[in-house]
C-alpha cells in the first residue's frame, strides 16, 4: 500500500528518492514527502497532499539536498489525508521515519510517550514510532540498538527506514508483515517497497526476509535476523529494465496490460507444457510427491485472485473429480477452519505480499506441508514460505485494476487441475484437449484486442449510468464477479453479479430500463437457460448487453439485448477469454466517465496491512 524509498550514497539523493517515489504511484497514495540530512547534519523535509507532482512542484520552490534521505507515498488508515499525517514524520528534529503497516497498541505507547512529554503533530500510528525510536535513542546513543529495542514494543505489521542526524551517513531499515528490499549499487545502497522504484539506480537486489534488520551505510551494509544474529541474503539480479514500467503507446497502464495478456499467457506456458503434456516440476523439485498425497484443496486469496480460485474450483470438481473450497482470506484467518488430511492449501496473490493471504498461510503451515503459491514476484514472501510454487510471469502490473494478472493466475490453476486431474481419472486425450486449447489462447485474445470497437461504443451508452448488474453460469459466473469489480473499481458505478439463475430469487426486482444487465454465455450445454434468463430481462424492459460465444443462436433476443461475438473457445477455457472483453469494456466506460483509471479512488495495488 504505502510506498517507501530510502537511500544512503556520496551523491544527492533527491532526485533518486523523487523518482522512486513517481514508480510507486501505482501502489495507491493520497500524500508524498521526503527527508534529507543536509550538509548541516540537519533534517530537511518537505511534505504534500495529492500526487508526487505536488510534491514535485514544492521541491522545484524549496530544493533539499543531501547524502541520506527517505521518502513515501501514504494511503491514509490512521488520520485523514493531510500534510501533518503525511510521512516522513519527525522527532525532536533529530530522527526521521517512514513506515509501512499499522502499529496496533499505538494508543497504549502514545499515552506512555506523552506522560514523557512528547508532542505529537499527527492523528498517525507512525508518529508514536518515531518517538519511541527518538526515546531509546536518547538512552543508548546508537540508532541500531534504538530501532531494536523499539520494534519489541510494537505489535503489528510494518516496513520501516530511520535515519537520524546523530549519524547522518546511516539508514536503518526493518521489516515485519510489510515487503522491503535493498537495492545494491556501487558505493551506495538504496531500499523500497518495491524493486521496481529503484530500477534507474540499480538491478542488484537483496529482499529482506521477516524480522530482518539492515543496517546501512554508502560503503558496507550489515543485516541481522529476528534473532539478532548477523546474516548473508542473496543478491538478485532482477531481469526487468529500467523502462519495463512504461506506458509506451498507451494512454494507460491499465490498456497496456490488457494488451500484454497474450504474450504474458505465451511466457507462462513456456516450459511448464511440452509436446502436449505437463511438466510437473514446473510446481516444485517436490511436487510430483507433494500432489500423489492430495485429496482436496483450500483455495485462499483475495479480491481478483479469490475470483481466480472460483473458477479454479469449478475446474477441479467437473474435470479433475477434487473436492475443493474456496474462500477469502480475511475470513479464513479468523475463523477457525477445519483442514482435512490430504488438503492440498493454494495461496494467490499478485504480489505475494498480501496481508490476509500471508497470515492465512502462516496460520496453515501449523497443519500441514501441503501448500502452493501461485504468484507474479518470485522473491515475496508468499513465495518464499510455500512449499510449492509456480510463477505467472505476467510481468510488471503498474495499473491497480488486475488484468493480465487474473488471466495468468487462472491459466496456472488450470495447470494445477491438469496435474492433479491426472491422479484422480482424468483422460489424457482430455488432458492433451485442454493443453491444446490453452496454447491456442493467445492467438483468440490478439483477435478480440484487434475488435474491440464495438466494446468502445456500448462505453458510450454508460456514461450516466450509475448501476448494473452481471450475470454468468457456471464457471463465468466468477467472471461475471470479476467483471462487476473492474467497473466498479475504475468507473465507480456501482456494480453486483449474480448466477443467472439466482434472478427469479430476488434481484429481478430491481429491473428496468435504467439498470442495464451485462450478461455472459458460453457453448457450456446450458446457453439455453442463460437466454430464457435474459428473456425475463428484456420482457421486464430491461437492456441487455450480452457477450456470447460466436456459436450461440442470438435469435428471437430483439432489440433490447446488443450481442457481442466472443471467438469460439472450449466451455472449461472460456472464462480465461472471456475475462478480457469485460476488461476492455470497464476501462472504456472509465475513460468516458473521465476517471483515474491507473489510480482509482481509494485504492491500493499491493493491499500490506489489514
Amino acid at each position: 500500500m504505502c510506498g517507501i524509498v530510502g537511500a544512503v550514497a556520496e551523491r544527492n539523493v533527491t532526485p533518486i528518492l523523487l523518482e522512486g517515489l513517481r514508480r510507486l504511484e501505482y501502489r495507491g497514495y493520497d500524500s508524498a514527502g521526503i527527508a534529507v540530512i543536509d550538509g548541516h547534519a540537519c533534517v530537511d523535509r518537505v511534505r504534500r497532499v495529492g500526487k508526487v507532482k505536488a510534491l514535485t512542484e514544492a521541491l522545484e520552490q524549496h530544493a533539499i539536498k543531501g547524502s541520506t534521505g527517505i521518502a513515501h507515498t501514504r494511503w491514509a488508515t490512521h488520520g485523514e489525508p493531510s500534510e501533518t499525517n503525511a510521512h516522513p514524520h519527525i522527532c525532536n528534529h533529530k530522527v526521521a521515519i517512514v513506515h509501512n503497516g499499522i502499529i496496533e497498541n499505538h494508543s497504549v505507547l502514545r499515552a506512555l510517550q506523552k506522560a514523557k512529554g512528547f508532542v505529537f503533530t499527527s492523528e498517525t500510528d507512525t508518529e508514536v514510532a518515531v518517538h519511541q525510536i527518538e526515546d531509546y535513542l536518547q538512552q543508548e546513543g546508537d540508532l541500531l540498538t534504538a530501532v531494536n529495542k523499539a520494534v519489541a514494543d510494537f505489535e503489528g505489521a510494518y516496513a520501516l527506514g530511520v535515519i537520524a542526524v546523530n549519524d547522518p551517513h546511516r539508514l536503518i531499515a526493518t521489516r515485519s508483515g510489510s515487503p522491503l528490499v535493498i537495492g545494491v549499487g556501487i558505493g551506495e545502497y538504496f531500499i523500497a517497497s518495491d524493486a521496481a522504484a529503484l530500477l534507474p539506480v540499480t538491478r542488484r537486489f537483496i529482499y529482506l526476509e521477516e524480522g530482518d534488520v539492515a543496517d546501512i551505510h554508502n560503503d558496507c551494509l550489515r543485516i541481522f535476523d529476528k534473532t539478532g544474529a548477523e546474516v548473508e541474503r542473496e543478491i538478485k539480479e532482477s531481469e526487468l529494465s529500467a523502462n519495463a514500467t512504461a506506458k509506451g503507446e498507451y494512454r494507460h497502464y491499465m490498456l497496456k496490460e490488457i494488451h500484454e495478456q497474450p504474450a504474458a499467457l505465451v511466457d507462462m506456458l513456456q516450459g511448464r507444457v511440452a509436446d502436449g503434456r505437463l511438466i510437473e516440476s514446473a510446481f516444485g523439485p517436490e511436487a510430483q510427491t507433494l500432489f500423489d498425497q492430495v485429496k482436496s484443496v483450500q483455495i485462499i486469496a483475495c479480491g481478483t485472485s479469490y475470483h481466480a480460485g472460483l473458477v479454479a474450483s469449478y475446474w477441479l470438481e467437473a474435470l479433475a473429480g477434487v473436492p475443493c473450497r474456496v474462500e477469502v482470506a480475511s475470513e479464513y484467518r479468523y475463523r477457525k477452519p477445519v483442514l482435512a488430511d490430504g488438503t492440498l492449501v493454494v495461496t494467490i496473490s499478485q504480489s505475494g505480499e498480501t496481508a490476509d493471504t500471508l497470515a492465512a498461510l502462516r496460520a496453515v503451515k501449523e497443519k500441514t506441508t501441503l501448500t502452493l503459491a501461485i504468484c507474479n514476484v518470485p522473491e515475496s514472501s508468499l513465495v518464499r514460505e510455500s512449499e510449492l510454487k509456480l510463477m505467472t510471469r505476467a510481468g510488471p502490473e503498474i495499473g491497480v485494476a488486475s488484468t493480465k494478472a487474473f488471466t495468468t493466475q487462472l491459466m496456472a490453476l488450470l495447470l494445477l487441475v491438469i496435474a492433479l486431474g491426472k491422479r484422480h481419472g482424468m483422460e489424457d486425450k482430455k488432458i492433451t484437449v485442454l493443453i491444446k486449447q490453452a496454447l491456442s489462447l493467445p492467438a483468440l485474445m490478439d483477435r478480440m484486442l484487434l475488435d474491440k470497437m464495438a466494446i468502445d461504443q456500448w462505453a458510450d451508452l454508460f456514461t450516466d449510468i450509475d448501476n448494473a448488474i452481471f450475470i454468468g453460469r457456471g464457471a463465468l459466473y466468477p467472471i461475471a464477479l470479476e467483471g462487476a469489480l473492474k467497473l466498479k473499481e475504475i468507473s465507480y458505478i456501482h456494480a453486483d453479479a449474480y448466477p443467472s439463475g439466482e434472478l427469479k430469487h430476488g434481484p429481478i426486482a430491481l429491473i428496468d430500463p435504467d439498470l442495464p444487465t451485462i450478461a455472459i454465455a458460453c457453448m457450456d450445454g446450458y446457453e439455453g437457460k442463460i437466454k430464457s434468463n435474459i428473456q425475463e430481462i428484456l420482457a421486464r424492459g430491461g437492456n441487455v448487453y450480452l457477450f456470447a460465444d460466436e456459436r450461440l443462436d442470438v435469435a428471437g433476443l430483439g432489440a433490447g439485448c446488443k450481442v457481442l461475438n466472443i471467438p469460439a473457445i472450449n466451455a472449461e477455457l472460456a472464462p480465461i477469454l472471456f475475462a478480457i472483453p469485460l476488461q476492455l469494456f470497464a476501462y472504456f466506460v472509465a475513460v468516458r466517465k473521465g476517471t483515474d483509471v491507473d489510480q482509482p479512488r481509494n485504492l491500493a495495488k499491493s493491499v500490506t496491512v489489514e
